[in-house]
């Protein structure tokens, strides 16, 4: 009969285990894991080759318990279904992760009632944090998070009333500053195609924007030939479709992001119109999709990456125990070949 030796095992290695196969002690492993810059190369080298050898991970429970912090912040956006947020978010995750901290990421589809549950499963979760786009929510999900003492930082809008922690900028003011060159191109029949506005403010500001800029002009408002919409380059087609179909329609089409104005010029384009001679077409946001699109997108640029990057640093000095001030972030217009 042959003899076993050396049964297999189905424990976890845990710390003590580390610390007797690298020959030293527990308290060691656990400065080699949190703070790897006050041990020797050599003992540094010996724990965690004895890490790799027996497949050991930290108890990230137990850490957080004892330290009453999981470093776990989390994000929720209304979509991932296109880039408008890919590169803040990207920039919020690598701060994050310069400071030791992991993102959990949520998409509510722009849903007030899907957003509340996620902020609720988040922060049950043990979110320590939480950053979350735009300021228009009802007031008891604040309340609920000041009860919870759940840090949280608004991006993508500035918060005009001053309660709220917020790295972002003037949506209103931001597309103002471009609805003013459409105008001054001669343009004064004007089309827009937005998002859908009841549950999104920073849609609402920039078509509140494009107002403004019409009345400084001397322009009705009211002429301003608005539809909203779902965000998507199909939607945008069919919404351009639709204001190029009525009597006297747009000389100049302005949308409330590029992945809307990508669709209008791809409606353009099969309409044989020339853009920007028969008709102008401008998006807002300045992603990716603007600058490779058939005929580069004049547009809104916003500066994704550093607001992530303030988002994601704000957040941290509040659990820190510092008190960072709302940051409006500069926009600017990246003029193309759209108008």
């Amino acid at each position: 009969m042959e003899e076993i030796s050396n049964p297999p095992t189905s424990e976890v290695p845990k710390l003590s285990d580390v610390a007797t196969l690298a020959g030293v002690s527990t308290a060691t492993v656990s400065r080699c894991l949190n703070m790897p810059d006050r041990v020797s190369k050599k003992t540094l080298k010996s724990v965690m080759d004895a890490i790799d050898e027996l497949g050991y991970s930290p108890n990230y429970s137990a850490r957080a318990l004892a330290a009453g912090r999981t470093n776990t912040i989390g994000a929720i956006i209304p979509t991932m279904e296109n880039a408008i947020f890919a590169r803040g978010i990207q920039a919020f995750q690598e701060e994050l992760q310069n400071n030791g901290c992991t993102l959990l990421v949520a998409s509510s589809s722009y849903r007030p009632d899907l957003e509340e549950d996620q902020i609720r499963t988040l922060t049950a979760r043990g979110a320590d944090a939480l950053l979350l786009i735009g300021y228009d929510r009802d007031p008891q999900i604040y309340e609920f998070l000041e009860k919870r003492r759940i840090p949280t930082v608004l991006t993508w809008a500035a918060d005009r009333t001053g309660k709220h922690l917020s790295i972002g900028f003037d949506n209103r003011n931001a597309i103002k500053v471009l609805a003013n060159e459409v105008i001054a191109k001669g343009h004064r029949t004007i089309g827009y195609i937005s998002a859908e506005m009841a549950t999104n403010d920073r849609a609402r500001e920039r078509v509140e924007g494009v107002w403004d800029a019409m009345r400084d002009a001397d322009i009705d408002p009211a002429s301003l030939r608005l539809t909203e919409t779902t965000y998507s380059i199909e939607n945008g087609e069919a919404a351009f479709e639709k204001l190029m179909a009525a009597d006297n329609p747009p000389t100049a089409v302005m949308c409330g992001n590029d992945v809307l104005a990508v669709g209008a010029l791809r409606a353009a384009t099969a309409q044989n119109l020339r853009v920007p001679e028969d008709v102008a077409i401008t998006g807002f946001d300045d992603i990716e999709l603007a600058s490779v699109a058939p005929i580069p997108l004049t547009t809104v640029h916003v500066p994704h990456r550093r607001m992530g990057q303030l988002a994601a640093q704000a957040l941290i000095n509040t659990l820190n125990g510092l008190k960072p001030e709302s940051v409006e972030l500069p926009t600017s217009i990246c003029r193309r070949n759209t108008l």
